[in-house]
């Protein structure tokens, strides 16, 4: 996937050199999508994400409530 982002990034830097500024700036967009994308899916995908523990957020069972005050 880094060489598709590298690759837009390059065909940007070569149309702004020699081609219109037009598709310069239309590949410095689909560079920032992908790389956007990129950083998402690597940030969370569950199998090939980084491992954050400071950031793990679990669903926990609610404390157990007493039914009209009693507390058995």
């Amino acid at each position: 996937m880094m060489v598709v982002v590298f690759a837009a990034m390059t065909s940007a830097l070569i149309a702004g050199r020699y081609g219109p500024r037009w598709l310069s700036v239309l590949s410095l967009l689909v560079c920032l999508a992908l790389s956007i994308g990129l950083f998402l899916f690597e940030i969370y995908s569950p199998d090939y994400g980084f491992r954050m523990p400071w950031l793990q957020v679990q669903i926990e069972r609610a404390p157990h409530t007493w039914l009209r005050g009693s507390h058995a």
